[in-house]
């Protein structure tokens, strides 16, 4: 007895542990997302600035909208489809059911990167251009399988001869299947929908191999924005939570007054019968007024009035590299839309570009312009209807050896790469000591971060060598490969990416590798946090617009760099991201103002060691090559 009560217990406090494990994230999330700051960590304060940011950012807003779009279509859809199908295979020869279970199967089995990239290539094999529906029609795809699953134990329960019968008794074929089987497997339906509008909801391995043309849903968005914390993630999904909430209430309230009413049995003709059921026909006039509510929204109206009203600005971009209202900034302005796809890496961005994708701006790296203007992939800039815009930008990041005159690229952020460092754990004089080969002290071991990135690596090697990293000596790289070898097989350091940014942010190593504009974030965050750039020198990088060849709309393209190399979108963006605006006037407001002290915001610009990367082929091979072996031996050491 004592042991069944001890047992007991333990159920109890095992399944209260796992309720607070999976909801107090959640609770988090929604405290936080009314926080009057940033901070994840600290809560300052009631605002609703988030829910009101959110409000605002057209992007996001958008992804919502397409999101519940996708979703009761492919819900409605693929439930159709899958009833359909689930009630021939019923009456289906047994190698015929056999067969298509089996394949019915196979996408449920099959990991979701597996199925997201057989469907791309089958867009791309068909040269169906990816966007709205393309998304569709793989969500679909996706969900009718969940569907036919729900559905089939319901009709393998139903006696064979049922709609034999009611066709016996006088029912159409179509009255056989509308009022006879398909009330009975009601349940399997609405199961198999409920399970297709999650998954269609929640999904972002299939969505984010199938579209294009800046079409995202929410779980895109979040994605793209997770570079850098943004409480409006939070506020909008206290929102989809909200909505999860009063659905599943609804529901429940609707499930109650439905028994209550097929309780009472009303009487009529001297019949027997239970009152219709209106709850499907409310679900689904609800599915239908999301959907129209969802339609008429994504359709933006433009206005005539302005000079671009209708037109389509396609831009190709760093993820969270815009501020929060400078897109709907450039389209309140011009009545122009804006397209904007993210790509997480300058070589991402080169296979799409290289492979005759169209946009009207690009957005890449100093090396990146340099290789695309080689290839022929960039349309040289009309320097009459960009001139103005050039006088208002920093001398620092004109004229740059990547491309000297300006002649194809216009200045966006630029910035240098450093040390963030927690001052209570590292002690300035040996930074200034010491520079990049801090990273081989054995005083901070196991407390330091290397960024995945092999131009960054090696260019902190070569630097603590003495080199130049724009090296084509075979003899130094070998030499800087030993370098970062020694520092990962004695050193202990994680390798990341942007994770490094809120980890610094909340001093959980002592010091990394970063960039200059996630620096300015983690000390405005922390100031707590340090920046310091070695005499040895450094990688002095620059981002810049660019025009591609196959560009659709140009003269768009020559208003948003224009726009955005103005004072008030340069302020906005800076302001947001971090990063060093080119626009000088807004760069000094900021240095002065909400980055005061902030050692990271301004690049440095009178050390003679400071260097701009020019591309070479071979060179990126090799350090790519032997970037992945140090990984390797990363990886082997922390074994």
């Amino acid at each position: 007895m004592m042991k069944t009560k001890n047992s007991r217990i333990f159920g109890k406090v095992l399944m209260a542990l796992t309720i607070v494990f999976f909801y107090l994230p959640i609770v988090f999330m929604v405290i936080f997302s009314f926080n009057s700051s940033k901070s994840l960590t600290v809560f300052t304060g009631f605002s609703m600035r988030w829910y009101e940011a959110m409000l605002k950012n057209h992007s996001m807003m958008e992804s919502l909208y397409v999101t519940l779009i996708i979703a009761v279509a492919a819900t409605v859809i693929s439930t159709f489809i899958g009833t359909i199908t689930s009630i021939g295979l019923v009456y289906s020869k047994k190698w015929v059911k056999r067969f298509v279970q089996q394949v019915n199967d196979l996408p449920m089995m099959n990991p979701e990167i597996v199925t997201a990239i057989g469907l791309m290539l089958l867009f791309i094999t068909f040269r169906v251009e990816r966007g709205f529906t393309t998304l569709l029609l793989a969500h679909i795809a996706f969900c009718i399988p969940y569907v036919i699953l729900s559905i089939m134990p319901k009709l393998r329960s139903l006696d064979p001869n049922l709609a034999d019968a009611a066709m016996d008794l006088g029912a159409t074929p179509w009255q056989s299947l509308t009022k006879v089987i398909v009330p009975q497997i009601m349940p399997g339906i609405v199961s198999g929908a409920l399970i297709a509008f999650t998954m269609s909801f929640d999904d972002f391995i299939i969505s984010y191999f199938t579209t294009g043309q800046g079409v995202k849903n929410l779980s895109i968005m979040v994605y793209t924005m997770s570079k850098r914390v943004n409480p409006s993630i939070n506020a909008i999904s206290t929102l989809v939570v909200l909505f999860i909430t009063l659905g599943l209430f609804a529901a429940n309230i609707i499930s109650i007054l439905r028994k209550k009413a097929q309780d009472k049995v009303v009487a009529l003709d001297g019949q027997f019968r239970a009152p219709k059921r209106k709850g499907p026909k409310i679900v689904a006039a609800l599915l239908v007024a999301v959907l129209a509510i969802g339609l008429f929204s994504y359709k933006k109206a433009s206005d005539d009035n302005k000079p671009f009203a209708g037109q389509t600005l396609h831009v190709y971009n760093w993820g969270e590299y815009v501020g929060e209202n400078f897109i709907s900034g450039f389209e309140e302005q011009t009545g122009a839309k804006v397209v904007m796809d993210n790509f997480e890496s300058n070589e991402q961005m080169y296979i799409k570009v290289a492979n005759n994708e169209s946009y009207d701006i690009l957005v890449p790296s100093d090396y990146m312009i340099q290789r695309l203007i080689q290839e022929d992939l960039l349309q040289p800039l009309d320097r009459s209807r960009i001139s103005a815009s050039l006088d208002l930008l920093d001398s620092n990041v004109l004229d740059l050896p990547y491309d000297p005159g300006n002649q194809y690229s216009v200045p966006y952020f630029w910035g240098s790469v450093g040390i963030v460092y927690d001052k209570s754990k590292v002690d300035i004089k040996d930074l200034e000591k010491e520079g990049f080969n801090i990273f081989l002290d054995p005083k901070y071991k196991g407390d330091l971060y290397l960024y995945d990135s092999e131009r960054d690596s090696f260019m902190m090697a070569l630097k603590a060598l003495g080199y130049s990293m724009n090296t084509e000596d075979p003899d130094e790289i070998q030499a800087a490969y030993n370098w970062l070898l020694q520092c990962v097989q004695t050193m202990n350091p994680e390798i990341v990416t942007d994770e490094i940014i809120d980890n610094m942010a909340q001093g959980r190593k002592a010091l990394g590798l970063v960039y200059s504009g996630d620096a300015t974030y983690v000390i405005s965050e922390n100031p707590n946090m340090g920046y310091f750039v070695p005499e040895q020198g450094s990688n002095l990088w620059s981002d810049a617009m660019v025009i591609p060849k196959n560009a659709q709309n140009v003269d768009l393209a020559y208003e948003f760099i224009n726009y955005t190399c103005q004072y008030e979108a340069a302020y906005d963006n800076s302001s947001y991201v971090g990063y060093t605006a080119s626009n000088m006037e807004a760069q000094d407001e900021l240095a002065e103002g909400e980055f005061a002290g902030i050692e990271s915001y301004v690049p440095r610009s009178d050390n003679p060691n400071d260097e701009v990367f020019t591309y070479n082929e071979n060179t990126r091979k090799t350090i790519a090559d032997l970037w992945s072996r140090v990984k390797i031996a990363a990886s082997n050491a922390a074994k």
